[in-house]
């Protein structure tokens, strides 16, 4: 089963991924270059000194018979093109959130709300702590009720498998809801 983790540039994917992955986790981490000044902004996350530049990819088994492959997109807007492949047969996504930047997570939510793909946003913890509540992000991010506004922190295991069970429980809540209406 796949899982897609988006947002904005710098705000965690890549630590995300690796933090559940059971396997050492791909990554297409580049070397930030002054070719991307002016393009890259860094703002909050100054000092960043490399970026995804196609995907990051890790793995994790649940069990014997169900194993969960988890697609980090990169962050920048210039390869948005790239999001139509890593979205292909996923299950949903999870949208990490920098409460910093609140504003660099719009793409990724009108991405996959104009797509119907089921989704929860994690506000990642930065250096352990939320620079905004779980409510005021829902509220600035205009999120739907529906929708899962969770705090996470990327670095940790316990609570990126947190993260990913509420995705799933978005899915499942979906599925049967759909069943249902047949």
């Amino acid at each position: 089963m796949k899982i897609v983790v988006a947002g904005g540039f710098g705000v965690g994917k890549t630590t995300f991924v690796g933090a559940i992955s059971d396997i050492k986790p791909l990554t297409t981490e580049a070397a930030m270059t002054s070719y991307g000044e002016g393009v890259d902004d860094r703002g909050d996350v100054g000092t960043k000194t490399t970026t995804t530049v196609a995907m990051d990819f890790g793995r994790v088994a649940v069990d014997d018979a169900i194993v969960l492959y988890m697609f980090g997109t990169p962050g920048q807007d210039r390869f948005g093109f790239m999001w139509n492949d890593l979205i292909q047969g996923a299950l949903g996504a999870v949208v990490l959130v920098d409460s910093r930047r609140i504003e660099d997570s719009f793409p990724a939510l009108d991405y996959f709300e104009s797509r119907s793909v089921p989704f929860v946003v994690a506000v990642n913890r930065f250096g352990g702590q939320m620079f905004h509540t779980v409510d005021e992000v829902r509220e600035a991010l205009s999120i739907a009720t529906h929708v899962p506004v969770v705090s996470t922190d990327a670095r940790g295991r316990v609570a990126v498998k947190e993260t990913v069970l509420s995705l799933l429980d978005v899915v499942l809540q979906r599925a049967l809801a759909k069943a249902k209406s047949n």
